[in-house]
């Protein structure tokens, strides 16, 4: 199985940027990961890092019971990593006592062709199939629960005053909601999979995704539109955005083989 990827990151008009992002691949497993600071705990940035790093090093050595990864497992990464962090909430001083982060870890097994993912907060996976979505997390934060019990429509999420209000974040010491694919994934040539942070999905709406995958010849120029997209649209003072592109495929002309290594921001 082939598989292309790409990635960004900006900082938008913040001072810094608190996200982060990073993945691993050998000869048979794909993993990312794009964890979001939550704004205003302060120490998001750490926070973030923490997610990246701790998710990867606990998923890089899976043993031979642990295939295909699963949901469940990619759940228990992220509660490995909420642990971590709240172990340096204890030890840390100031911003750090309350860091938070929303995060997604996703998961491809290109022996089994199937995919999970698991996620905290209002972080985002996507995947297109034939240009159309056909799975997408559902965010822990307010407005998500407005939309499901049918007080809000769908499209009016991203304007909602009360959109940055979550219900689950890691960093937290109490009962945490992580959610996770049922089991695993299967995969289909041609699939696209999207992960990103509130901040490009505030700006770039499921049509102007779609419309952009559309009109991509790889999934960097998919990206690159997509951030094209939160420049027009966003206003001043507009957050951090972050995102993974992931396209599998056969077609060697459209896919180009993942090596071995890390690569994280």
């Amino acid at each position: 199985m082939q598989l292309a990827t790409a990635s960004l990151t900006d900082r938008g008009d913040r001072p810094r940027n608190e996200d982060s992002f990073g993945d691993w691949s050998s000869e048979r497993l794909y993993y990312c990961v794009v964890a979001d600071g939550a704004g205003g705990h302060g120490g998001g940035d750490t926070a973030s890092r923490l997610v990246v790093a701790s998710v990867l090093a606990d998923l890089r050595y899976l043993t031979v019971a642990e295939l295909p990864p699963t949901g469940d497992r990619l759940i228990s990464a992220l509660t490995h990593a909420n642990e971590n962090i709240v172990e340096e909430q204890l030890r840390g001083t100031g911003n750090e006592k309350d860091m938070r982060s929303t995060a997604v870890v996703f998961a491809i097994d290109r022996e089994c062709a199937t995919a999970a993912w698991a996620h905290c907060g209002d972080t985002r996976l996507y995947c297109f199939r034939h240009g159309e979505i056909c799975a997408r997390t559902r965010d822990h934060s307010m407005v998500q629960q407005m939309v499901d019990a049918r007080l809000l429509a769908e499209e009016e999420m991203r304007h909602h005053p009360r959109r940055n209000v979550l219900y689950a974040a890691l960093g937290t010491r109490d009962a945490l909601s992580i959610a996770g694919v049922d089991g695993t994934f299967p995969l289909h040539e041609g699939d696209a999979f999207l992960i990103c942070t509130d901040g490009l999905w505030e700006y770039a709406d499921d049509a102007g995704i779609a419309d952009a995958l559309a009109h991509a010849a790889t999934p960097g120029a998919w990206l690159d539109a997509l951030a094209q997209q939160v420049r027009a649209s966003a206003s001043t003072n507009h957050d951090n955005f972050t995102a993974f592109a992931v396209w599998v495929g056969d077609d060697d002309a459209q896919a180009t083989q993942l090596m071995p290594g890390p690569a994280q921001a």
